[in-house]
Formats: structure tokens, C-alpha cells, sequence
């Protein structure tokens, strides 16, 4: 069943549903006190009950579906052969599945295809070395990078200006149908904030279904939140500080933030905390797709990765047993959703083309 978003309270609704389950409800002043620590956690992980846009770029769904439109089209490249959804696949997690990206000339770029699930709910500086100021100045690195989409902005404007269809899209979308590239922002930063990931195991487990996890995962989700610390970077819905941090990888040049903070001893070798929905599907992983598997990553944690003066205080080996380890991809495990795709995407458009 497919239906029309008519304005960004009525996207919010049909995304999240009129009686949210997950919603935070409140609690008489010592219940938290007298709580055991996996309620408290639980309520934590609460699904949010709409989808944030920011007061420059609001939401409109005439700006989402042409941001849709960009978003899958190979006009923006230079020579027609690739578009935003060739390194960010719907099933892969929206991810390419690819320790680095691939360049036109199919070489690799320097670093992983960050996914671009729940960007909405990513705070602060955007890109794993926060190289972006936010969502709506991503777009035009990799358009006009030479080993990637390699298209100049005056290009692309004028392909997209010379298009009927388009400038009709642009009329709908903006005040008339000029094309500048602050629009194509807009309109692509619009779309990529509706790409949401759907309802998973954990979810329903946190909606109160005791038997949609297995107690492994849920001895997981202990250690996640507990003896592991990795929620004091992967907390909330979209498990993602938003922020940058050492966790003991990169080496030599591949310093990070710290290219931009160059005085900053906590920031050299910090990345950004990805967010850990639908994490199942993104492999390989980190920064630099060095590690093959969620049971590698869970491995580098339990060792607390290169010690040195940047490395994350919340980073320490952790000497966790076999089972410990199984226990946490258990949980890990739990984050992946339904059907790949993300559920504003996949109740607001057509199904995205197949790789």
C-alpha cells in the first residue's frame, strides 16, 4: 500500500504511528532508583516521535521527492555513470559493502561509505572526519570530487536547469523553478533525512515482546550498556553520540578529526560515532573498512585498540570472555530491521533500484 505525505506532521505520523509504543512515559519521582539497571537502560533506546528538520530547510514532501529524484540519478555525474545511490545501497545498509569507497576509475577513495540511515538524528559535524557542517553541505564534495561523481557546480546546475521536468520539480518544490545549488542541497538533504531505519527485533523488545530477542542478545545488551561501556558513545535511539572520538585505530597520517584540530590531543586519530542500526548489514567496518566483521569489531574493543594520549577514556581493554563477545554480536545482531530500506523511504517512494 503506498500513500502521499501531505506535510511533515502527517510524515511523522505514518512513520511513527499515531500510538507509539516506544514513547517515554512519565514515572512517579523513585521509580528510576527503583528500577533494575537493563529497565533503566531500556528506556534509554525510546523511539523519538518525529522525524527533526531544521528551521532553514524545513520539510515539504514537493522538496523530498525531488531531493528523491537527485538522490537516484546519474545527472549528476560527470560522465552519467553513477549517482548518490551507487555508494549508498538500501540493502547494504545504505552503505556500498566496501571497505572503501569506489572511484570512477574503480580504485578506492580513502575511506568507508558512511551510511546515510538516520542522518536526521546526527548531531553536529557531519563525514568521519566532521569535514561537514551539516547534512545540507555533504552533497557537493562528492558531485564534484575528481575521483568520484567528478562534476563541476556550474555543470550540474545547468544539466539540471536544461531538463523541463526538472525545473517544473524545482517550481514545486521552491518559490519558482530556478536551479541554484543551495536548492539541490536542500532538496537532497531533505530526502536523506527520511531515510529511517524500520522497526527491528530490539525495538519490539523494548516495546515490551520478552521473546523477540534471544537471552543471549539480552545478556548483551547488559554488557553494552554496562561492564563494555559502549553506550557512552552508542546511547539513544540512533545508538550515536554524534561526536568524535580515539578508540585506539588509525595510525600515522589518518589522524581524523585531528586534520582540522591539529591542537587538539583528543581529537587526532577521532572519527565520528556511526550510528549502530541495521549495523549487521554495513560490513566491513570503521573508518577505514579494516575490520571484516561485527565479531572483529567486538574484538578490537575487548583489546581497547593502540593505547596512546588521544585515546577515548571510555577505551580500555576489557578482557571479556568467548561467550561475552558472542554475547554482545547477539545483541548487535537485534538492531538490524525487518526489510532493508528504511521505513520513510519505503512508505514515501518507490522501491529504490536494485545495485
Amino acid at each position: 500500500m503506498s500513500w502521499k505525505v501531505g506535510a511533515a506532521c502527517a510524515l511523522a505520523v505514518l512513520v511513527f504511528g499515531l500510538a507509539d509504543p516506544f514513547a517515554k512515559v512519565s514515572a512517579p519521582a523513585n521509580a528510576v532508583s527503583a528500577a533494575p539497571p537493563r529497565a533503566v537502560w531500556r528506556a534509554g533506546f525510546a523511539k523519538p516521535a518525529a522525524i527533526p528538520f531544521p528551521e532553514d530547510n524545513p520539510y515539504t514532501p514537493q522538496k523530498a521527492e525531488l531531493g528523491r529524484r537527485l538522490f537516484f540519478d546519474p545527472i549528476l555525474s560527470g560522465d552519467g555513470s553513477r549517482a548518490c545511490v551507487s555508494c549508498h545501497l538500501p540493502d547494504r545498509g545504505w552503505s556500498d559493502g566496501r571497505p572503501r569507497a569506489r572511484s570512477r576509475q574503480d580504485s578506492d577513495l580513502d575511506l568507508h561509505t558512511p551510511t546515510v540511515l538516520n542522518l536526521a538524528w546526527q548531531e553536529g559535524r557531519l563525514g568521519w572526519d566532521g569535514k561537514f557542517r551539516d547534512l545540507e553541505s555533504v552533497a557537493f564534495m562528492p558531485i564534484t570530487a575528481p575521483g568520484n561523481m567528478n562534476l563541476p557546480v556550474p555543470e550540474a546546475l545547468r544539466r539540471i536547469g536544461a531538463d523541463a521536468s526538472y525545473v517544473q520539480a524545482f517550481g514545486r518544490a521552491f518559490e519558482d523553478g530556478t536551479v541554484t545549488q543551495g536548492r539541490v542541497e536542500a532538496a537532497l538533504a531533505t530526502f536523506q533525512r527520511l531515510i529511517v531505519s524500520g522497526p527491528s527485533p530490539f525495538d519490539r523488545w523494548i516495546a515490551g515482546d520478552e521473546a523477540a530477542i534471544p537471552e543471549p542478545a539480552k545478556r548483551g545488551f547488559d554488557l553494552f550498556n554496562g561492564r563494555a561501556n559502549c553506550a557512552a558513545c552508542h546511547g539513544g535511539w540512533s545508538f550515536s553520540d554524534g561526536s568524535f572520538h580515539d578508540i585506539g585505530t588509525g595510525r600515522d597520517e589518518d589522524v581524523g578529526r585531528g586534520r582540522f584540530v591539529p591542537n587538539s590531543t583528543a581529537l587526532r586519530y577521532a572519527f565520528k560515532t556511526p550510528g549502530l542500526r541495521d549495523v549487521a548489514r554495513r560490513a566491513p567496518f570503521m573508518h577505514d573498512g579494516s575490520l571484516a566483521s561485527l565479531e572483529a569489531v567486538v574484538d578490537l574493543y575487548d583489546r581497547g585498540g593502540i593505547a596512546r594520549p588521544s585515546r577515548s577514556r571510555d577505551i580500555r581493554p576489557l578482557g571479556l570472555t568467548a561467550a561475552e563477545r558472542a554475547d554482545l554480536v547477539a545483541f548487535l545482531g537485534t538492531l538490524t530491521s525487518d526489510e532493508p530500506g528504511g521505513t520513510a523511504l519505503a512508505e514515501f517512494g518507490p522501491a529504490p533500484p536494485k545495485p
